[in-house]
């Protein structure tokens, strides 16, 4: 039982995080929602997507969409995984370049 709570404790050290801002104009629409989707599922890492108390799977653009964030909106990316890292840095990128919009 002790080794379980290693592995356990290991893993949540390896969560990484950060906090984007919903920079468009009209918020995380369809259009957008299905480009962090598409981007998250490029990636093996577990990426959540966390809206004040409601956190969400990025790799789910239904999901995503329920977080109904407007513009300005605070998201933190919650990422844990192999490739973390680079899933965090790639999804910070969509949000900051405004989803090409």
């Amino acid at each position: 039982m002790m080794e379980d709570n290693q592995a356990t404790n290991s893993q949540e050290e390896d969560v990484l995080s950060g906090q984007v801002v919903v920079a468009n104009e009209h918020g995380l629409h369809a259009r957008p929602a299905g480009l962090v989707a598409q981007r998250a599922q490029g990636f093996e890492a577990d990426i959540k997507l966390v809206n004040a108390e409601q956190e969400v799977d990025a790799k789910s653009i239904l999901d995503v969409l329920t977080l109904a964030a407007a513009p300005g909106d605070v998201l933190e990316i919650r990422v844990q995984g192999a490739d973390a890292a680079d899933a965090l840095a790639s999804l910070t990128t969509l949000f900051k370049n405004k989803f090409a919009e």
